[in-house]
């Protein structure tokens, strides 16, 4: 691929086996979940989503793992399935829209073995258990997969798995793909094998190295052996894994010396690539997503000196990878939050060979062929916030989960108003101007980006750097010939004057204040008066710096009460907590963190706990607000009275529809876009914003 001479050595072909990768960039296997388990033909959306990344550019994708083993070797039913010939038409359909761009395709495989059969997210199990793995260990912790115990494969139990692995691998070739990848990372089957904490077997498959390793080696041999040696087997795997977490001696665990000479030994069987992550025994999601690990904070004081958390998280498992390379002559992939510049620096000093990634092409699959152009500005970001992960959706690309991978020009130009400059409205505006109509922009405030400048005061730079999401959007309405009028609250006589086609309406919403005695006294910040001063001060300084600044003064006391438990007030109390505050939550609801995904509310609990946040949850009544503090209800029925300096509502907002109302009879088209609408999150606005312009 020509291009940019900044990404020379990303932008070059590569080999994996006799496979040639356009370069040195690949999808990585990490999944969506947008199919179900009764799926015989690919999903419309399935194959808009994989046609636009190949079409974008990439050197190499690998589709996420069918269920291979059902049910042992699934847990969820949002999966396609390749236990049986009657699945291969559909992986047929996918593999022929992957290849009409010029790209290769693997197909990854996977087990989740040990994982238990009662997961959280899956409220009907797929069988009742028990999990199966190497022995019968298993690991009561509330954030991992482990909670079950184990039934020990038998050796004819094993034995068939090895040749339902073969099985499948005949019918991915059948089905056009040039290769497989095997998981044997995370925790599931292959690596609950390889490690010795989990596998305390006494036979041929446990103790040496060599024994642990052999289940994936000898599945590796039998595809190789059916299958030939131009199709490519590749396999991800632990780079190491850290115990410390759930109390457990990292050297009891599978370490850097053990994963290299597995890395060696899989070479010798006929793997033709390895990739490299890393896996964290009790913080089951940050494990594969490190940057998620290190939110709020670093999940121990002292990370191991082969996991590299300089960067929070990204390029977590360079060390790792760069180790495993001096041992083996076949490539090595490295995987964790990776961008063009780091895969850039990596290639070039030798440490791997590719760059494996997922969550930044689902952002913009255009990535490389943008890299390749230089056209860097124009790159969609990914903000990390991990939509993408069981929800089938971006955050950034309101297209994904849907069944277009492009923005078509529409049909006849009109005449477009947007009303507020948040990123509900700012995407609309952008997919409008693409299809070709006259825009104009109205935002009321002095700076685009809508309550976008207050989240990103609270949340910080990490993992979720929210000022790249507001640049990049006002970047592109500006470069497509958007008329942004700032300071200009729209009304009904700029409409009338105006007289557009086609009106958005994307003012948000309001701040809720519940009614409460009291609620209006001195020691009460409503967030309406929170976000009156930020936007005071916004417009002399960034949201990073007000951040910052918050360090030194802020105008709340040192003991503070948040109604409300939901995601904003969970992140309002994280902020808080790291600004000194004594934070008590009171939520009505019986759980905190409604909104939140699930790996940042589990990480967010342990840490609150770890601070001393007092969290009273159940709330049958908030009774009065007085000088003391606040008085509730409590889940036993008893009145109860919780100091406080500083009382702030942390409600989720309200829909304000006035204006909506006011226009359906006077436009012929009038919308209603982001939380003005129905409050909801930053993915809620743009997916609304992009779908409803597509349509118009």
């Amino acid at each position: 691929m020509a291009g940019n001479t900044a990404y020379q050595k990303l932008l070059e072909p590569g080999y994996i086996g006799s496979v040639k990768t356009r370069n040195r960039i690949i999808k990585s296997g990490s999944g969506m979940f947008m199919w179900h388990e009764d799926d015989t033909h690919m999903r419309p959306e399935v194959k808009a989503m994989y046609g636009g990344l190949a079409r974008g550019g990439v050197g190499l994708i690998i589709v996420e793992a069918p269920a291979v083993d059902y049910p042992w070797g699934t847990r969820r039913r949002a999966r396609y399935r390749i236990d049986d010939d009657k699945y291969i038409d559909g992986l047929k359909e996918l593999t022929e829209v992957i290849h009409s761009y010029g790209c290769p395709t693997f197909l990854q495989f996977n087990h989740d073995g040990p994982w238990q059969a009662h997961l959280p997210s899956e409220p009907i199990p797929i069988f009742d258990g028990p999990p199966v793995g190497a022995s019968s260990t298993f690991l009561k912790m509330e954030n991992d997969f482990h909670n079950e115990e184990v039934h020990p494969l038998t050796i004819p139990e094993i034995e068939g798995i090895v040749e339902k692995f073969a099985k499948a691998a005949e019918r991915a070739s059948k089905a056009g793909f040039e290769g497989v990848d095997i998981n044997a990372a995370s925790s599931h089957l292959f690596h609950n094998f390889f490690s010795p904490f989990w596998n305390k077997r006494q036979d041929i498959y446990g103790g040496s190295l060599e024994n642990r390793a052999r289940l994936l080696v000898q599945v590796v041999q039998e595809i190789k052996r059916r299958n030939g040696k131009d199709f490519a087997v590749t396999a991800i795997i632990n780079g190491m894994e850290v115990g410390q977490v759930a109390g457990i001696d990292n050297k009891a665990c599978l370490t850097p010396e053990d994963s290299r000479g597995i890395a060696v030994l899989l070479e010798k069987a006929g793997l033709d690539m390895v990739q490299v992550r890393s896996h964290w025994i009790g913080r089951h999601l940050g494990a594969f997503l490190p940057d998620t690990l290190f939110y709020p904070d670093a999940p121990v004081e002292n990370l191991p000196d082969e996991y590299d958390g300089s960067r929070k998280g990204a390029a977590a498992n360079i060390l790792l990878a760069a180790g495993i390379k001096k041992r083996v002559s076949i490539p090595v992939a490295v995987v964790g939050r990776l961008d063009a510049d780091l895969g850039e620096k990596f290639l070039r000093e030798g440490l791997v060979d590719f760059i494996a990634m997922t969550r930044r092409l689902l952002a913009d699959p255009d990535y490389v062929n943008k890299l390749a152009a230089g056209r860097l500005d124009d790159i969609a970001p990914c903000t990390a916030c991990i939509n993408c992960l069981r929800t089938s959706r971006c955050r950034v690309n309101g297209l994904l989960g849907t069944p277009y991978n492009a923005v078509e020009k529409a049909d006849k130009r009109k005449k477009v108003l947007v009303i507020g400059g948040g990123p509900g409205g700012m995407e609309a505006a952008r997919v409008s101007a693409l299809r070709g109509h006259d825009v104009t922009l109205y935002e009321k405030g002095p700076k685009l980006g809508g309550l976008l400048q207050l989240a990103a005061m609270v949340k910080g730079p990490h993992p979720e750097d929210l000022p790249l999401l507001i640049n990049y959007l006002e970047g592109q309405i500006r470069k497509l010939g958007v008329k942004i009028e700032l300071g200009k609250e729209a009304d009904l006589i700029d409409v009338d004057r105006l007289k557009p086609d086609v009106v958005y309406i994307a003012i948000g919403g309001v701040p809720t204040l519940p009614a409460i005695p009291g609620i209006d006294r001195p020691n009460v910040i409503s967030g309406a008066e929170l976000h009156k001063r930020l936007k005071f001060f916004s417009r002399f300084f960034g949201p990073y710096t007000l951040r910052w600044l918050s360090k030194f003064y802020m105008p709340i006391g040192k003991r503070v009460i948040l109604i409300g438990g939901a995601l904003h007030g969970c992140e309002l109390g994280e902020f808080l907590t790291k600004r000194g505050r004594k934070v008590t939550i009171v939520e009505k609801a019986e759980k905190l963190g409604d909104g939140m995904i699930e790996v940042f509310r589990g990480h967010l609990m342990v840490w609150f706990e770890k601070k001393g946040v007092r969290i009273i949850t159940g709330v049958k009544e908030y009774v009065e607000i007085t000088d003391k503090g606040l008085t509730i209800v409590n889940k036993d029925g008893k009145r109860e009275t919780i100091e406080a300096d500083t009382i702030v509502p942390a409600l989720p907002l309200t829909a304000s529809t006035e204006l909506f109302e006011a226009l359906k009879m006077k436009v012929p088209e009038v919308y209603a876009i982001g939380d003005c609408q129905q409050p909801a999150l930053i993915a809620d606005a743009i997916g609304t914003g992009t779908r409803t312009a597509m349509a118009v």
